[in-house]
């Protein structure tokens, strides 16, 4: 079924909508939460949370790109179980570590003076990201965005993991760079 059609079904409030989002996406949105989470369960306990998301969200609002909007949507919730999580009981986890690495560079989102400075710094990061090399690009949304590791990126890049590393190392100080330019930090 194509997009438009799920989300035509969204919007006459039809559940089937769920079925075929299911069908077209759950896989993916399982990856998603499951880099963040690493743990099955969890993961699809929040790809089930993001059918409700979504099923609440439209209408009104209805997505240019469904699987962009539903990622984005998971990967939220991922993080917030995640967080939830840690507050819990600390813990080690992949994507724990990758956000590690970042804030080095970018302060926490809480800390931040209203929703104006941070879509100012996003577009910041925006506009550093479209300056990479798309093999940096990749290297670095698939580890920071999906929270990809570093195997899995060297593997199925066919690179080694030293190289994903360095490079992930390099954007990290490019960004960085950047960042210091724009004013950031």
């Amino acid at each position: 079924m194509e997009d438009t059609e799920i989300i035509d079904l969204y919007f006459a409030r039809d559940q089937r909508a769920i079925a075929e989002t299911g069908a077209k996406f759950g896989a993916y949105l399982i990856r998603v939460a499951k880099n963040v989470l690493e743990n099955h369960e969890d993961a699809e306990e929040c790809v089930n949370d993001t059918y409700i998301s979504a099923w609440n969200a439209m209408p009104p609002h209805r997505p240019d790109v469904l699987r962009v909007f539903l990622g984005k949507i998971t990967r939220r919730i991922s993080l917030n179980r995640l967080r939830a999580r840690r507050a819990y009981k600390r813990g080690g986890g992949g994507a724990e570590v990758a956000i590690e690495e970042l804030s080095e560079i970018l302060r926490d989102p809480r800390d931040t003076e209203g929703t104006v400075e941070a879509e100012e710094l996003t577009e910041a990061i925006k506009l550093f990201l479209k300056r990479l090399s798309d093999r940096e690009r990749g290297i670095f949304l698939r580890r920071y965005w999906y929270f990809d590791s570093v195997s899995r990126i060297a593997s199925s890049l066919g690179l080694s993991e030293g190289t994903v590393k360095s490079s992930l190392h390099r954007t990290r100080k490019k960004l960085k760079n950047h960042l210091e330019k724009e004013g950031w930090l």
